[in-house]
């Protein structure tokens, strides 16, 4: 994929989260605009374009990652395997591939997307405000890890009871049941009756 003149502007910019330009859409998901990515979360929030990518390996299991402590939103807490923000012009399929490489070193053997979720989920310990339109993509993934330290915590590949139990005992990101349960029906046609999501 060729980089857009908007990535590059913004490549350099990827310690500095405050720096990076979000997407403004509708309540349709079109476009209405550009914000900062800090103060697109300050309350009460601007609508704006993410994604939410979910992986599983050939048992059918999802992989979630930690996001990393250092991260200023959420760090610390359990999601889904790669969520972000394409930038301003990027498609969200593309932003999607993108940053599952950048954070886990991985590209998906299969990548579809799953449909659109739209939320609005207050983040209790950042006081920062989820206000999302998010691109939904299921896949595949059959090669190693090699997750970036100062993105990604811990990962794990979880079958449905085991996520269910962890989502009991630890924390999770505020939005993570909302873009599961929204990504459901594409996760069972993925991964077939027999697993259980």
């Amino acid at each position: 994929m060729p980089i857009t003149p908007a990535a590059t502007a913004h490549s350099t910019s990827m310690g500095t989260s405050q720096a990076i330009l979000l997407e403004l859409v509708d309540e349709q998901g079109n476009t209405v605009g550009t914000a900062e990515k800090l103060s697109a979360h300050q309350p009460p929030g601007q609508l704006h374009r993410a994604f939410s990518v979910f992986l599983f390996d050939e048992q059918g299991r999802l992989l979630l990652q930690r996001r990393a402590l250092g991260k200023y939103h959420s760090p610390g807490v359990w999601s889904n395997t790669c969520c972000g923000h394409p930038y301003p012009g990027e498609a969200p399929f593309a932003a999607a591939a993108r940053r599952t490489y950048e954070e886990l070193g991985i590209s998906p053997s299969l990548l579809a997307e799953a449909g659109t979720v739209r939320y609005n989920h207050p983040d209790p310990e950042s006081g920062l405000v989820e206000q999302e339109y998010n691109h939904l993509f299921v896949g595949m993934v059959q090669a190693p890890l090699r997750p970036d330290p100062e993105e990604v915590g811990e990962t794990a590949f979880v079958t449905p009871q085991e996520l269910a139990q962890r989502h009991e005992q630890a924390p999770f990101s505020a939005w993570f049941m909302t873009v599961l349960d929204a990504a459901r029906p594409a996760i069972k046609e993925l991964t077939g009756p027999s697993v259980g999501w």
